[in-house]
């Protein structure tokens, strides 16, 4: 950890109170059983999606997009199945990020992480290409007990207590985090041999940007891996974090390098990216972020997305 990194004695003030509340809440929902927790976690997303009509517009909307075979009434069950999701997230994270090592084993089984070792083993870096998953957090300390150290690419939040936290509790399992902008650091990890764990999935508008189609509609999508990889000399390891049925556990996957990567057509490889986001999502619909605004940002020869959410909606 840096040496100009906060201290939490710094954010005392009454505004972060209601911060360190729903810290402290989910700290003792650790001491749950398991089954407990999720069933909670499960209860709280049913919650949240009746307190945030906004963000249950936008996920139904974007369930609609990608799903557009699916009825209204399949849209609807989907986007209660999402915010369920949401919900156990939370727990998920707790455990993360408070719970032994043991506990997180005894749940989560790895396939192909000898993948990682042998990049690693030859002098490689690894870009450990995943994406938004509700599974995600949870990942970090199975990727801590049966990877090489690596470091993990965060976005900022916006309140600086949310942020510490949250860099904190990812640096539990992962050697440093890395804010998403800062490339430089993420190929000097990666010409170190330092996997690094990156989602680039979210919309993304600013340089190394392009208008991709992502489950056959048009999203503003970073196009950065492929530099990434070609400045690091590393190899792109696909990782898919997925829950097992009837709170079994989870299974996180980390696939072969993937060949001719990068292929010297940033584009190319974001298309190819988002073709193997889409085939996880419809491996685990419920779990994808669907509540991020996946489809903002678009050229105005396009029809803006949500732009009529403001109107009534089921919830």
């Amino acid at each position: 950890m840096s040496e100009d990194r906060p201290r939490l004695t710094a954010f005392l003030h009454p505004r972060y109170w209601p911060t360190w509340l729903g810290m402290g809440l989910l700290r003792l929902a650790c001491l749950l059983p398991y089954r407990v927790q999720m069933r909670l976690g499960r209860t709280l997303g049913g919650l949240a999606a009746r307190l945030l009509p906004k963000r249950v517009a936008v996920a139904r909307r974007n369930i609609s997009l990608c799903f557009p075979d699916k009825s209204a009434e399949e849209v609807e069950v989907l986007t209660c199945a999402h915010f369920r999701s949401l919900g156990m997230s939370l727990m998920e994270t707790a455990s993360a990020w408070w719970r032994s090592d043991a506990f997180v084993a005894r749940l989560a089984t790895i396939e192909g992480a000898e993948h990682v070792h042998r990049a690693v083993g030859e002098g490689r870096g690894a870009i450990l290409l995943t994406a938004h998953f509700t599974t995600l957090e949870f990942s970090g300390p199975v990727l801590h007990m049966n990877l090489p150290p690596f470091d993990a690419v965060y976005r900022k939040h916006r309140s600086p207590l949310v942020n510490e936290i949250w860099r904190r509790g990812r640096e539990r399992s992962a050697r440093r985090t890395i804010e998403k902008s800062d490339i430089k650091s993420m190929v000097r990890s990666l010409r170190e041999a330092v996997p690094v764990w990156y989602a680039p999935d979210q919309s993304y508008r600013r340089k190394q940007s392009e208008l991709i189609p992502f489950m056959g509609e048009p999203a503003m999508t970073n196009t950065a891996t492929s530099a990434l990889a070609k400045l690091g000399k590393a190899a792109v390891l696909p990782l898919f974090p997925r829950r097992l049925p009837d709170d079994a556990g989870y299974r996180i996957t980390v696939y072969p390098p993937l060949a001719d990567f990068p292929s010297g057509d940033p584009v190319a490889d974001a298309a190819r990216y988002n073709a193997m986001v889409a085939e996880w999502i419809r491996e685990a619909p419920a779990e994808y972020y669907w509540v991020h605004r996946k489809f903002k940002g678009r050229p105005d020869t396009l029809p803006d997305a949500y732009a009529d959410l403001k109107s009534p909606e089921r919830v």
